[in-house]
């Protein structure tokens, strides 16, 4: 499920870094191997009902204020099954998405993402071979874990990756948060290595998004993340409104291409057929699309 995503609220290290709150929300239902219950049947069919109703809801000033209650009543469905880890999914990327998105208070942004990447990491350790404790290993023995993940793995991977993404964000003042970026490029590169096109080509969106949190002259490979930008665009045939808005806004800025930036975004204001579980997520970027056509002129 696409993650709600806030532009405008990118920050910048003492090293440089613009840490850009590009991350794609993800609900990934993922269905606990042996659970048979009724009790657990309905919790997780609840959780994805839900998931679907926010995600197809274009309104996103409603969803803004109704999240909250869902956040709330999947904290008590953990409470009941705290080792479902579709439910812990669910839970993690809600609680990332809604930190980065709507939280403007520093200290609840951490908090609600350190929560979301416990819960991510939680659901790695019950859904993917050896995944206890992946976050704190030494890097090399890390680095083997990845290079073993099977395309099975990607749901819950890519949650992982995402919250942990966010995580990072939250605590940008934070250099040994920032270090830890490269595990997260690492995971995503093997998620794109495994399933390219997986929510909608979120993996080359966040892996052109990586290659331009530098500039040039400090490491960055601005063309490198266009390539990405662009895979991303074709994976979704277009559709995924939030790669050409992060396209523009991301790397069009950056090199300073007005027509490029200009045109990725009126197609995305031009832009009218979205697909179900879209529409909420390209209700986002036409907002974003918006603001940043606005104040082009100011900027180049």
């Amino acid at each position: 499920m696409p993650e709600f995503v806030d532009t405008d609220r990118c920050m910048m290290s003492g090293s440089g870094v613009r840490i850009s709150r590009a991350i794609p929300m993800l609900l990934a239902v993922f269905a606990a191997a042996g659970c048979s219950s009724l009790v657990s049947n309905v919790t997780e069919g609840l959780a994805t009902d839900l998931s679907a109703a926010i995600l197809e809801n274009p309104d996103v000033d409603v969803v803004r204020e109704g999240a909250p209650a869902y956040l709330i009543l999947i904290d008590g469905l953990l409470e009941s099954t705290p080792d479902n880890v579709t439910l812990l999914s669910a839970a993690a990327t809600l609680n990332s998405a809604y930190a980065g998105a709507f939280v403007t208070d520093e200290d609840r942004s951490r908090l609600m993402s350190a929560k979301a990447k416990a819960l991510a990491s939680r659901a790695v350790c019950l859904g993917v071979r050896d995944g206890c404790g992946v976050v704190g290993r030494p890097y090399a023995e890390f680095e083997r874990w990845v290079a073993g993940l099977e395309r099975k793995d990607v749901p819950l991977v890519y949650g992982l990756a995402t919250s942990w993404a966010g995580w990072i964000q939250a605590n940008s003042d934070d250099f040994n948060a920032i270090a830890e970026l490269g595990r997260v490029k690492a995971l995503i590169g093997r998620v794109a290595d495994l399933d390219e096109g997986y929510d909608y080509g979120g993996p080359h969106l966040y892996l052109g998004v990586f290659e331009v949190l530098l500039p040039p002259a400090l490491g960055g490979r601005p063309e490198v993340g266009r390539f990405h930008f662009e895979r991303a665009i074709a994976l979704s045939e277009g559709r995924h409104l939030l790669t050409k808005v992060m396209f523009a806004d991301q790397y069009a800025r950056m090199v300073f291409d007005r027509p490029l930036h200009d045109s990725l975004l009126e197609e995305v204001l031009a832009a009218e057929d979205d697909l179900p579980d879209l529409r909420l997520m390209n209700a986002v970027a036409r907002r974003r699309a918006q603001v940043l056509l606005d104040s082009a002129d100011d900027y180049f």
